[in-house]
């Protein structure tokens, strides 16, 4: 028998399901680039609707999609967007906005919420007709569930003031939600409400939702006629993509229902972590499928020993600082794996020995 795994270091670690699979062999395609896969098609349209806008196009990543989004908002060179320091786009999407784009990036702290304080975003909006020695802003960014800041959820409230801040200056509103879904069921609001003051939205279908690859960026027609052009650009059309859009039809249908479990599990986790001596868990910060825990001083393990000893033991983590270690539920986590987690995890910091409770029997 092997050794049990529990992979906790993403939620895009799943496997694509048997429904996946079955829908992945029977989905009827064609060549997309030329328009005309069905199943894209299909899928592209309930995207739409799902979220509220008038079109979207599936892309093969989170990455692409923000890129995409930024660009076509951004045309001009040399454009502006306003967006938090601790965001998605600014920290891991290797400065793509600047390098490829051309955009420059106009940073404001990110609160612990994830959210930018409503003050500090006017205030730093720039246009050329007064500033002539600055960027021209063009752009707000936000991102819904806010990863770094610990799957935070954005406020419906909220994003509308954002919005009505960037139409006051004649900007556009883009959201990456990556996980939008989560922070929807989370919140208890539709996604399409949560989103409606956006003027773009790009959504991950491989993180909460276990699409294997890709995600939708959704608009209004003619914005979508614009990103279908860069995708072709940046070399994301792809031929028989129906295929990868049967899975996320799959996904869509069967694992939104599926996120509070995952939060639930999130949140019964963290409160068993922040117990044990040696450790410290924001409890408030807990609101998705997200766990931030710090490895405080005096403790027998450092995080990098701490991640070193579970994955002896199956246990997969994400190292995020000098002091602190993400885990990330997702819906091929069983109860018995959370279990098994924690024992681990338990047994590391405090440094005792290993036995066969840790196997959650």
């Amino acid at each position: 028998m092997g050794m049990r795994k529990v992979d906790l270091r993403s939620d895009t670690v799943t496997k694509p399901t048997e429904a996946m699979r079955a829908a992945m062999a029977g989905a009827e395609v064609d060549d997309d680039v030329l328009g005309s896969d069905p199943t894209a098609a299909r899928f592209e349209a309930k995207m739409a609707k799902v979220m509220g806008k008038e079109a979207a196009l599936f892309v093969p990543s989170g990455t692409m999609s923000n890129l995409i989004s930024v660009l076509v908002h951004c045309e001009v060179r040399g454009s502006e967007v306003i967006l938090g320091d601790n965001c998605h786009i600014h920290i891991y999407e290797n400065g793509g906005i600047s390098t490829i784009g051309g955009v420059h990036p106009r940073t404001i702290p990110n609160n612990a919420d994830g959210t930018i304080d409503l003050a500090l975003i006017e205030a730093a909006i720039r246009h050329t007709d007064v500033d002539l020695y600055y960027p021209t802003t063009r752009l707000i960014c936000l991102e819904n569930t806010h990863a770094n800041c610990g799957g935070r959820c954005i406020s419906v409230e909220y994003t509308d003031k954002v919005g009505e801040i960037a139409k006051k200056h004649g900007l556009k509103l883009h959201i990456d939600g990556a996980r939008i879904f989560n922070a929807s069921v989370a919140l208890g609001v539709p996604v399409h409400r949560l989103v409606q003051a956006a003027d773009s939205v790009s959504v991950c279908l491989s993180k909460g939702l276990g699409a294997p690859v890709g995600s939708v960026i959704v608009g209004s027609k003619s914005f979508i006629t614009k990103a279908k052009r860069l995708r072709k650009t940046l070399g994301g059309g792809m031929r028989q993509v129906g295929i990868l859009c049967a899975a996320a039809e799959v996904a869509l249908r069967d694992n939104v229902g599926r996120l509070e479990d995952d939060h639930q599990k999130a949140k019964i986790l963290a409160d068993k972590l922040n117990e044990v001596k040696g450790l410290h868990v924001d409890l408030t910060s807990v609101e998705t499928n997200m766990i931030f825990f710090d490895v405080t001083k005096g403790s027998n393990a450092s995080p990098e020993k701490l991640c070193q000893t579970l994955e002896e033991h199956g246990i997969l983590v994400l190292q995020t600082s000098s002091t602190s270690i993400r885990l990330v539920l997702h819906h091929q986590i069983s109860e018995s794996d959370v279990h098994y987690a924690f024992n681990c995890i338990k047994q590391a910091v405090l440094g005792i020995g290993y036995n066969g409770d840790m196997n959650g029997n």
